[in-house]
Order: structure tokens, then C-alpha cells, then sequence
């Protein structure tokens, strides 16, 4: 357990909590002794098994079936949460799908899936959240974006308007919480090996690592610790920045 984080007994909710990165989050700040709900959207194997296999560690993990593009059922589940733990003081908006093409190619439900889930989720979650962190006067957000969102990538306009929207969102709502002592910061990840890339890995082999200046593919793991770090005490003079761990990736 990494020491003195500022976790331990907190609340801290996860969207897209079932696998990949998502996953490797949860099971993060759970081990550090936080009290940790995630989202998930249809998978009810994929998430059981998470939180049987936390519970078999003794950690305190639990799932909520929340599709993030409906704000009403945000709110019905962030309320249920709040009543349960008394506060939430982490929230990780990690949910987010990819639907990549070209541009001419894009239909547009392609289009809607993306934005709605990776930009729409984010809103609503956060709107859900906020007000309680708010009360409180003391939180951290920590939004997932990718390195697409500053560095284009072919097929991916979609996806990386999404996460571009996602980092300009967290400079926006730093300023805003700000006052009220709420940290908001993001991680964009670069090419990570879970399920999500695995096609993008594929089609790439091995030209995607020679673009990566650590000549390897980075581990959901990777990213869990910067997300950890954010949202503890180790970052609490840190607000409004965007945190890559992308091995430095490049396109030259």
C-alpha cells in the first residue's frame, strides 16, 4: 500500500469501472482503503467479478448498471451513493467508448455514441457529483482524455474532439471549483494495453512502438497510478492539468 495518500475511508466513484483502465483504477484506490462504487454499463460478468474478487481481498467495492449518457439515472445513482456513504470526495469520469473511421466514413450514430458517452457522461456524472463535493468544500475529479486529444491521429476525429473537449472542460471547471477547494485534474493516456486498443494494436504492430519513445505499450496499471495521484493528498497544489502518460509518444 503506498503511504499516506489521503485515501483510506474516503468515497470515491468510478465510471467505467469493469475492465481495463477502469478496472485497474477501482482496484487501486480500493487497496489503498478507499470505499469504492463504479459504473458500468452492460457487462454484469465483467463487473461481478470485479467486486467479487475485491471483496475476496477484503476491500469495499460496489457496482451501480449506469449508462452515463442518461443524466437522470446519474443522478438517481450518485443520490443512492451519497445517502449511503454520507460524502464523496474522488470522483474518476472514465467511461468512454471509440467508434474510429475516417471522417466521410462516420455515420451518425458513430458520431452521437462518442460524443454523448465520452463528453455527454462526463457532464452529467460531474453535474451529479459536484453539488455534494461543493457542500462539503473539499473533493477531486480526475477525467480521463487520451492522447488523441492533442495529438490527431487518422479515423479518429470523433474520438479526439471528444477528449479535446474533455481537457478544455477540466482547465473550464478547475476555475470554477476552485473556490470551493475542489481539485480537477485529467490523465491522457497514450497507447494502453487493454481491450479498447487491442485493433488499433493490431492494425498498427510494431510501427506504433517506434512511435513511443519508451519503445513499449503502457499498462492500465500506468495509468491508475496517475489518476491515484491526482486525486491524493501528494497532488493537492496541483488543479486544471492535463497529466499524459504515453511513454512519449510522438507522430514524427
Amino acid at each position: 500500500m503506498k503511504t499516506a495518500s489521503g485515501l483510506a475511508g474516503k468515497s470515491v466513484l468510478v465510471t467505467g469501472g469493469s475492465r481495463g483502465i477502469g478496472r485497474a483504477i477501482v482496484e487501486t484506490f480500493a487497496g489503498e482503503g478507499a470505499r469504492v462504487a463504479f459504473f458500468y454499463r452492460g457487462n454484469d460478468e465483467a463487473a461481478q467479478e470485479v467486486v467479487q474478487s475485491m471483496h475476496a481481498a477484503g476491500h469495499h467495492v460496489h457496482a451501480e448498471r449506469v449508462d452515463v449518457r442518461d443524466s437522470a439515472a446519474c443522478v438517481q445513482a450518485v443520490e443512492k451513493l451519497a445517502d449511503e456513504t454520507g460524502r464523496i470526495d474522488v470522483l474518476i469520469n472514465n467511461a468512454g467508448v471509440i467508434r474510429d473511421n475516417p471522417l466521410t466514413a462516420l455515420t451518425d450514430d458513430d458520431v452521437a455514441t462518442v460524443l454523448d458517452t465520452n463528453v455527454g457522461g462526463v457532464f452529467n456524472t460531474t453535474r451529479a457529483v459536484a453539488p455534494y463535493m461543493v457542500m462539503q468544500r473539499a473533493g477531486a475529479i480526475v477525467n480521463l482524455s487520451s492522447v488523441a486529444g492533442s495529438k490527431g491521429g487518422r479515423g479518429q476525429t470523433n474520438y479526439a474532439a471528444s477528449k479535446g473537449a474533455i481537457e478544455a472542460f477540466t482547465r473550464a471547471l478547475a476555475v470554477e471549483l476552485a473556490p470551493r477547494k475542489i481539485r480537477v485534474n485529467a490523465v491522457a493516456p497514450g497507447v494502453i494495453d487493454t481491450e479498447m486498443s487491442q485493433a488499433v494494436r493490431d492494425l498498427a504492430g510494431d510501427e506504433v512502438k517506434a512511435r513511443i519513445l519508451m519503445r513499449r505499450v503502457g499498462s492500465a496499471e500506468d495509468v491508475a497510478n496517475a489518476v491515484w495521484f491526482l486525486a491524493s493528498d501528494y497532488a493537492s497544489y496541483v488543479t486544471g492539468e492535463v497529466f499524459h502518460v504515453d511513454g512519449g509518444f510522438k507522430f514524427d
